[in-house]
């Protein structure tokens, strides 16, 4: 476990904050780890009946640590983001989002496994994937064409060109676009109205809106094979070698 996710109980809701301001809540493996912990425990608690994730420090998260997320560059399919990811698609209990800042990567590609999201006036977007010689993650390349159409998905996933929330908006990615100093309190608010509804009567109509699993966890080990032979690619090690050149050292 870490102390970079900070995990509250607010009635019925479980908080899951990303706590690692200081480089923008990029993910590591300890992270992933509590953060796949907590959705056990709230799955496992009766009392538990949403989750809401959001970030500290007026980001959302830069995606995955790179120096970290190389550590796992031998075996990537059995690598804690991909762990997340299946998690992410099996869990029963509703999730809501709350974005501020920078949502890279992953902090893009979990919001289409959300219930509901809200977006601060200063939340951008990108999935950088195929920049640094990646592949998409988190089910996306079936999601993502589903929720915005096959042009666009391919435009934000081939071109990889950051969006702002308005656009988010109104592409579906959030529900809404809430001013950075309402965002969390908005996000709760909903995530508890969920939290208080018949929770029998919440929990089929959410198994029902997404339908058996089954294709989108295919889809996600599929894109995990298809991750681990581009990370070990040259063109992948060459990306990395220069983002890491950078000053900045964390997002994928």
């Amino acid at each position: 476990m870490t102390d970079q996710v900070e995990i509250t109980r607010e009635g019925g809701v479980m908080r899951l904050r990303l706590a690692r301001p200081e480089k923008k809540n990029a993910l590591t493996g300890a992270m992933y780890g509590a953060l796949m912990g907590a959705f056990r425990e709230a799955e496992a608690d009766d009392g538990i009946g949403a989750l809401l994730i959001t970030g500290s420090g007026g980001s959302f998260t830069a995606g995955n640590d790179i120096g970290d997320f190389l550590a796992f560059a031998a075996d990537p399919g059995k690598a804690p983001p991909f762990s997340f990811v299946r998690a992410l698609a099996t869990l029963e209990k509703p999730l809501v989002a709350a974005v501020e800042g920078v949502a890279v990567g992953i902090g893009t590609t979990l919001l289409l496994h959300c219930d509901l999201a809200f977006a601060a006036p200063t939340a951008r977007f990108r999935m950088p994937f195929v920049d640094l010689g990646l592949v998409p993650e988190a089910g996306s390349s079936l999601l993502l064409p589903q929720r915005v159409g096959l042009a666009k998905a391919s435009e934000l996933l081939m071109l990889a060109e950051g969006f702002d929330a308005a656009e988010a908006h109104r592409l579906g990615l959030v529900n809404a676009v809430v001013l950075a100093e309402s965002l969390e309190a908005h996000a709760l608010a909903k995530a508890q109205a969920l939290a208080a509804k018949p929770r029998g009567a919440m929990l089929a109509t959410r198994r029902f809106l997404r339908g058996d699993r089954t294709v989108l966890l295919a889809a996600i080990d599929a894109e995990a094979v298809a991750f681990g032979k581009a990370l070990a690619s040259p063109e992948a090690r060459s990306a990395f070698m220069a983002f890491l050149s950078k000053p900045k050292a964390a997002a994928s």
